[in-house]
């Protein structure tokens, strides 16, 4: 069990510190768009590269922010059953949702991506732009280290998941500060009988 707990917080670790490098490409984002709009509206010129790079940028904090964003549970969710569920049964959501969905998924993006993003590196595929940045076969790359970080928090995810329907985690302990319980299920957590 001490192998599982090590290995799921290394991939908190692994996606933290990238979620936490990229947000800073957040800024460098707006800054070159802030340049790009300076330079064009106010000295008619344009960078076609600097254009180019904000896509890339704006490209790669999404993609490698994924991992980040579900290590934190800030993705977009349809809480049906999940948001008043028990610890114990968000547990086994998450590790049925893990398993059953995520993982799988991340290996048929994989696939399905292969072919794209090799024909892109064997031709070193570049903008279509003539003076543009010829990188576009870098940035297609990214959907396959997408596909790594996702694949890998939700091993994370359900690693703390199993651990905790055999009590030997604490991850699902904190849910009474979810703002969004209703008040009967609040009453419950503080009397205790949300541990069944």
């Amino acid at each position: 069990m001490s192998s599982l707990k090590a290995l799921s917080a290394m991939i908190d670790a692994l996606n933290e510190r990238i979620g936490r490098g990229v947000a800073w490409l957040t800024l460098l984002m707006v800054l070159m768009q802030f340049f790009v709009v300076i330079f064009r509206y106010v000295f008619s010129v344009s960078f076609i590269p600097l254009q180019e790079s904000i896509w890339y940028l704006h490209g790669m904090i999404f993609m490698l922010g994924a991992g980040y964003t579900l290590l934190h549970n800030e993705h977009v969710r349809v809480d049906v059953f999940y948001r008043d569920a028990k610890p114990k049964t968000k547990a086994l959501i998450d590790i049925l949702g893990s398993l059953i969905y995520l993982i799988p998924i991340c290996i048929l993006i994989f696939v399905y991506s292969y072919g794209y993003v090799s024909n892109s590196w064997a031709v070193f595929e570049g903008s279509t732009e003539t003076n543009g940045l010829h990188l576009k076969f870098l940035l297609k790359t990214v959907i396959w280290i997408f596909c790594l970080l996702m694949a890998l928090q939700g091993v994370s995810m359900a690693i703390k998941g199993f651990l905790y329907r055999h009590d030997q985690g604490t991850h699902y302990d904190d849910l009474a500060e979810d703002e969004f319980l209703t008040e009967e299920y609040k009453a419950e957590l503080a009397e205790g009988d949300h541990l069944s």
